[in-house]
């Protein structure tokens, strides 16, 4: 049962031998398959599975009641269990689209906590309607090759084992294995174009051709492959620029003469390279950096979202931010717990310990305190010493990582009166390092939730 699951996992790698699963599960049918059936998997496929739930608090009793069920149903499977909340409602008041932000703070805190557990992937239960759904919202929207191709089955640690499963074949499963489940209400809500079109439009193409849905699942995939095809001849484009600093400079003529398949896709794959990772750029913003690259206007210039911009400098293409760098207030460490520095890209967990022999990734055992230590941003003089490596200045050293500079006064730097302790994603000083089995404290760096445009670049992952 359920053979397409099995073998998407297979073919995507979904399945980490001796590593570990974070399995997203709000309570719904599709999550409840999914949960059970990596579970049935864990032992023979040498995996550890942990299971996520984050309330919205969007529904009063009944999304606590949803967490209450998923919370029951990790004791009765004895499975880890983490719980989330969120205010999704007075978040979306502030910065509006509802089911965006409680998409973001929903994403985020699985991130979070994959982070936390060390988990190697996460898994959402997004099955094939849910794909077809996605494919005719964008074609609603006005998309290109790219919007035909669905949601991806992996990007990144994120996977999603039934995206090729129809949701008759997860019903039959729960029956099969006398599983329950919730129901969300607004589900039943055709005024969500989502729910029109599966309610709506779905049942009508079923009822000429019952095969719809895999027949969808076949096109998207053909899409999906030549979409692959086309965005690796633009990242061979894109690797003809450089970088100056925290900026990407390309010879305009390489975007100029790329085949028109192509020199978007450059564009997206350089925007993203200096942005955050989101390849998420209008057909309108793509083709004016590509008008850009053909004008003969030496000086001419476009404004993109995200903060940042194109601009013709004769004969290159310069990519760049273009508002001035955010900063944060110094905030106090706390100890034995968690920093949260607010406009910090990371937060900071600390606590006390002893110092191992071999101290883990991405853990700092620090010698005791030299004051009162706190998170700011850098400041001129700073420097550090990471272990086997010599003592360099932070600006130097944020520069020749290629931190964009819209990052730098956003990453937090942990200092006492003694100087700096240690950096996220880079590592502790090596002179404040605790020595092995004597008392230390542990500190670990944890990316912050944050708005889309304000996300951690990809130079800091």
């Amino acid at each position: 049962m359920l053979d397409n699951a099995l073998a998407l996992m297979d073919e995507y790698a979904m399945l980490p031998a001796g590593g570990t699963v974070l399995c997203a599960v709000s309570g719904g049918a599709d999550s409840v398959c999914l949960l059970h059936l990596l579970h049935s998997l864990a032992e023979t496929r040498g995996f550890t599975l942990h299971a996520a739930h984050f309330d919205h608090q969007l529904r009063g009793e009944f999304s606590t009641a949803d967490a209450v069920f998923v919370e029951n149903l990790c004791k009765e499977w004895k499975l880890p269990f983490h719980l989330g909340r969120g205010n999704v409602a007075a978040a979306a008041a502030e910065r509006g689209g509802i089911e965006e932000i409680a998409r973001t703070m929903r994403y985020a805190f699985l991130e979070e906590t994959a982070q936390e557990i060390g988990a190697d992937l996460i898994a959402t239960a997004h099955n094939a309607g849910d794909n077809v759904e996605t494919v005719f919202l964008h074609l609603l929207r006005g998309t290109g090759l790219q919007g035909l191709t669905g949601i991806p089955p992996r990007r990144g640690a994120l996977v999603r084992p039934l995206l090729t499963t129809p949701r008759t074949d997860i019903e039959a499963y729960l029956r099969a294995h006398h599983l329950t489940w919730r129901e969300d209400a607004s589900n039943a809500d055709d005024t969500y174009t989502r729910n029109y079109i599966r309610h709506q439009l779905i049942p009508q193409m079923e009822a000429r051709n019952p095969r719809f849905l895999a027949g969808m699942e076949r096109t998207i995939r053909l899409l999906r492959q030549d979409n692959d095809f086309l965005n690796a001849q633009a990242a061979q484009v894109a690797a003809l620029g450089r970088w100056a600093e925290d900026d990407l400079v390309i010879e305009a003529r390489h975007i100029a003469s790329a085949p028109a398949a192509i020199a978007p896709r450059a564009v997206r794959t350089l925007l993203a390279m200096l942005g955050n990772g989101s390849t998420d750029y209008a057909a309108a913003h793509l083709e004016a950096v590509v008008e850009l690259a053909r004008g003969s206007d030496p000086s001419a210039m476009v404004d993109l979202p995200g903060g940042l911009m194109a601009q013709r400098v004769y004969g290159e293409l310069l990519l760049t931010t273009r508002r001035d760098p955010v900063s944060f207030s110094p905030t106090p460490l706390v100890l034995d717990g968690k920093t949260r520095p607010k406009g910090a890209l990371w937060g900071c967990r600390c606590r006390r310990s002893v110092c191992p022999d071999t101290a883990p990734p991405d853990t700092c055992y620090l010698a005791p305190f030299q004051g009162t230590p706190l998170l700011r941003p850098r400041e001129t003089g700073d420097e550090i010493k990471l272990p086997g490596r010599d003592t360099k200045r932070l600006k130097k050293l944020f520069i020749d990582e290629k931190i964009p500079r819209r990052d730098r006064e956003r990453i937090p730097v942990l200092v006492d009166e003694g100087g700096v302790l240690a950096l996220p994603h880079f590592g502790p000083n090596a002179p404040r390092l605790a020595q092995p089995r004597e008392p230390a404290w542990e500190v670990t760096f944890f990316p912050q939730t944050t708005t889309e445009s304000d996300a951690p670049s990809a130079a800091l992952h």
